[in-house]
């Protein structure tokens, strides 16, 4: 899925139509088309769609690369747009009509890995390709319907090329290489000409280029680098650091900024003069292991990585505060119910919480568990927690206010428990696991109560809001109904068809629920009759983890391709559950009101025929029926 956002208003459009990840984008000179291209499985045909940009729609789908789109490039007219292919697909480059959506031009370009391809800026004839092993110089002969490839000379120079920017006329090209340097190329001979900058290289590669209006060039490197080159010299005139790679640069129509996107999911807004970089929007850049919400509000939520936990402002999609642990990953999150404090499940065994405000550590419960803490549950008196392990054990922990202390290890699963939920009345709770068991602990005497088999490996479970039925959902790609009184299976359902299940939540009341997992869609379920009543498509990876905001609003989902996803209820749901709150009228209370509207015809009758004195006994047995009712 691609998202178009606007700047100042961050208003979201999507545009649905790849099946995997998008691996490349592509926006004409003009701004009226936008291409993308698409990476699959070994064998598998990689689309390339061309989208209308103003209208938001879908022109044409293109099928001839395979695996990997590795480079897209807009001819300076839009006339063509070329397409350059992985190295499972021979390194084809392609040259489409954007009007027909039909290939004019092909050939392979005989190299090991290729990187880039990009048009000329005022020929639509002649391009420039970067690989792994030099430059080539393409020209279209279009009476011949072929194309002639030129490599450029390099001497004894060898380099990985990675990135290219051409200059307005057409005469230099400029080549970034993973050695950490920049070469200037001359085009119309096709020779090297001088390498920059000088005694510097830049560390892990440079990865793209930009040119300003005056030939300045703003270089983005591997570690985190942003640099301006001058011209003249090839020598550093201003520099700045952001925090991951630097992977594209994408400048205003004025030139006086740009955006910077890192390979760490941020997105900054430079100023090309000094370079210095402002944070405009960020997301993780590692699978998102959970998500959950405070209790009883729903204007944040809180969202676990493998390197940090974030919290996010629900309404305006702006992160509020992010929590780091240096390599170690946070399995689990959950806020306490009184909000006072964030509490975490990490890979090196330990439970932390954190204030939710400036994200300071208040305790460390010390080796819970041996091999990391996988699920975590929180009684509503704010006084025990429930958590569970990589081992496979159960834990119940009292929170003092200085001391928090283990009261009791249940030890019945065999494999890694992976969610833990507990009753209202505090007094059971059920954990799930990869051992095929779903248990039901009485966590006031330390026993087991009951307990469910299946062959699967469970991953969630949750409560019905009346506690009478119990949902699982695992690896056989099943939804289960289980009954509490007696743990026997009421219903079974077929989730995916694709594969297994990962994650479930449940409106407050009861009535429908929501799924996902590797089929990457967001299901919502109505629970009665078992029925898919909506699906939301927009994930490219497995979805992980799925909560329901507390005012039944909106659903949260987040997966392995680090996205967090913030979907809108439908309106028939919400209606539904506005009726539900609405107070309904028994037929006790209707009874009492007709004898009220009798009453008050007696009242006027007599009225008219006896006088006042009747009147005031019937005016108090209405008094009496409104007390009642």
């Amino acid at each position: 899925m691609i998202i178009v956002r606007h700047i100042v208003s961050r208003s979201q459009t999507f545009l649905r139509g790849h099946n995997n990840q998008v691996s490349v984008l592509a926006v004409s000179p003009s701004g009226r088309y936008l291409a993308s291209g698409q990476k699959t499985f070994m064998g598998f045909v990689a689309d390339i769609i061309i989208w209308g940009f103003e209208e938001r729609i879908q022109l044409h789908r293109l099928k001839m690369h395979k695996v990997l789109i590795q480079s897209l490039s807009f001819s300076c007219n839009e006339t063509y747009l070329a397409s350059l292919g992985g190295q499972d697909d021979k390194n084809m480059l392609i040259i489409w009509d954007v009007q027909t959506g039909k290939p004019s031009f092909g050939t392979p370009l005989n190299v090991n890995v290729a990187n880039a391809v990009k048009f000329f800026n005022k020929t639509e004839d002649q391009l420039i390709a970067a690989h792994a092993n030099g430059v080539q110089v393409l020209k279209i002969d279009r009476v011949n319907k072929k194309i002639h490839t030129i490599e450029v000379n390099f001497g004894n120079l060898k380099r990985n090329f990675t990135s290219i920017a051409i200059d307005a006329s057409d005469s230099f090209a400029y080549c970034g290489t993973k050695t950490g340097d920049v070469l200037e190329i001359l085009l119309e001979r096709a020779i090297y000409k001088r390498v920059g900058p000088v005694k510097k290289l830049f560390s892990l590669g440079v990865n793209t280029l930009g040119l300003l209006p005056n030939g300045d060039i703003i270089v983005g490197a591997g570690d985190g680098e942003l640099a301006k080159l001058n011209i003249q010299n090839m020598m550093i005139k201003a520099t700045s650091t952001v925090l991951g790679a630097v992977t594209s640069i994408t400048f205003t129509s004025d030139f006086t900024h740009f955006f910077c996107g890192t390979g760490q999911s941020n997105i900054y807004w430079v100023d090309a003069d000094k370079l210095v970089p402002e944070l405009r929007n960020t997301c993780h850049y590692e699978r998102i292991n959970d998500v959950a919400f405070p209790h009883n509000f729903s204007d944040v939520f809180a969202t676990c990585s493998i390197n940090d936990i974030r919290v996010w402002n629900a309404k305006n999609r702006q992160e509020l505060l992010r929590i780091q642990v240096p390599n170690l990953e946070c399995h689990c999150v959950s806020f306490m119910n009184d909000g006072k404090s964030i509490l975490s499940g990490w890979n090196d065994g330990k439970i932390r919480s954190f204030l939710p405000q400036s994200g300071r550590l208040m305790y460390v419960i010390n080796d819970a568990h041996y091999h990391g803490v996988t699920a975590l549950a929180t009684t509503s008196d704010c006084q025990r927690i429930v958590s569970g392990g990589h081992e496979g054990e159960v834990r119940i922990w009292k929170i003092g206010k200085q001391t928090q202390t283990m009261e009791y290890s249940l030890k019945e699963h065999r494999g890694r428990v992976w969610d833990v939920k507990i009753r209202k009345n505090n007094e059971q709770a059920v954990s799930c696991s990869s051992d095929g068991s779903c248990i039901v602990w009485d966590i006031k005497n330390f026993t087991r109560l009951l307990c469910f088999f299946e062959s699967t490996l469970f991953k969630q479970v949750v409560y019905h809001p009346d506690e009478s039925q119990v949902l699982t959902t695992g690896s056989d790609r099943k939804i289960t109904y289980w009954a509490t009184f007696d743990g026997e299976a009421i219903r079974m359902l077929d989730g995916s068809e694709e594969g297994e299940i990962n994650a479930l939540a449940i409106t407050k009341e009861g009535e429908h629920f929501v799924s996902g997992g590797e089929d990457k869609i967001v299901k919502l379920w109505e629970y009665d009759q078992g029925v898919i009543k909506y699906q939301g498509v927009g994930h490219s990876g497995s979805i992980t983890k799925i909560a329901i905001a507390p005012d039944q609003k909106t659903i949260i989902s987040v997966g392995v391709d680090g996205s967090v996803f913030i979907w809108k209820m439908p309106e028939e749901i919400v209606a539904a559950r506005a009726d539900n709150e609405m107070p309904t009228m028994t037929k006790n209370r209707t009874e009492l009101l007709a004898r009220e509207q009798a009453a008050e015809q007696t009242q006027a009758q007599g009225q008219q025929t006896a006088g006042a004195r009747p009147a005031k006994s019937v005016s108090n047995a209405s008094q009496k029926g409104r007390k009642q009712l």
